[in-house]
């Protein structure tokens, strides 16, 4: 029977659209074995596969690759890039979602697929629809753009719901904190505060631990920054939306009289199985796994 566990480290996904199809979605994750060794410098199997309505739903796309991690155990590809096993990247319609990723992999390089993963696509396929229906840049059918000062901050994504209802998240002017601990409590929190989407939700679970007192949530939950009583810490996903949009940001942020997100490590709110937190260094928009004790920048986000 094939063993499944789940990959051990946050998961990175940002989109990328190009003007010619395929469309494309960086997808980066830090493989490790069944022994929880990281899996370093090695060739790994892998096989992708976009489901729709549920974890268990029906696959719409599936491809295989055969990257090489780094010395951090850290795979980088392109969903959209590989082979080819079903289905059509390109036409996948991602307003009629919910869609999920599941990733299988072999640390061998095979096919033989120990390691399984799925997780919940909200944000980034609502980017690659917005290519379609629209720009997101404040012409067509969006209100708003990327880069604009709005709700106390900087605009850095939009997509519109079901019903056609515009939505986005907001970057915070400044930093809440350049060192800071992830949380006062080290002990495992678990799936209320492991989504790489929903950083709001993560946040809460962060603040609600028995025995917390300091953290990177609370310190965003608590912010009143320009106003507003609704920052959280940001996702794994939500910061890697933030940093495929920093050159836009960025500019408006320092002529709206707000810091540059610069390039250092920032925490995410996203715990893993193995008791460690995403930290996406926005130099190059890796992410690695850090104790909760290690010391990080914070940058609240909120949405609309």
């Amino acid at each position: 029977m094939k063993k499944i566990i789940t990959i051990c480290a946050a998961i990175l996904i940002t989109a990328s659209v190009f003007a010619q199809a395929p469309n494309k979605m960086s997808y980066q994750a830090v493989i490790r074995n069944t022994s929880n060794a990281l899996v370093t410098s090695s060739a790994v199997g892998m096989q992708i596969s976009i489901l729709q309505g549920s974890s268990t739903g029906t696959p719409v796309y599936v491809e295989t690759q055969t990257p090489t991690t780094n010395a951090n155990g850290l795979a980088s590809i392109e969903i959209g890039g590989g082979t080819v096993v079903s289905g059509n990247f390109a036409t996948i319609d991602w307003a009629n979602g919910p869609y999920f990723v599941k990733t299988e992999t072999d640390p061998t390089g095979g096919t033989s697929y120990s390691i399984t993963s799925t997780s919940q696509l909200l944000s980034v396929p609502y980017a690659l629809y917005a290519a379609n229906a629209g720009n997101a840049s404040g012409s067509g059918n969006f209100t708003h753009y990327i880069g604009e000062a709005f709700g106390g901050g900087v605009i850095f994504h939009l997509w519109k719901d079901a019903q056609g209802v515009e939505h986005g998240l907001i970057v915070d002017k400044t930093d809440l904190s350049t060192s800071q601990i992830w949380s006062n409590v080290s002990t495992l929190i678990g799936v209320s505060a492991q989504s790489s989407w929903d950083g709001l939700g993560n946040s809460n679970a962060i603040i609600s631990q028995v025995g917390h007192t300091n953290s990177a949530a609370g310190l965003c939950i608590n912010s009143t920054n320009n106003g507003q009583t609704d920052w959280y810490l940001p996702s794994q996903n939500e910061l890697s939306i933030l940093w495929n949009n920093l050159l836009t940001v960025n500019r408006s942020l320092i002529i709206n009289s707000g810091s540059e997100v610069g390039n250092f490590g920032y925490w995410s709110s996203t715990e893993d199985l193995s008791n460690m937190v995403g930290r996406t260094y926005f130099g190059a928009g890796s992410t690695y796994g850090n104790n909760k004790n290690d010391l990080f920048r914070v940058r609240a986000i909120r949405a609309f």
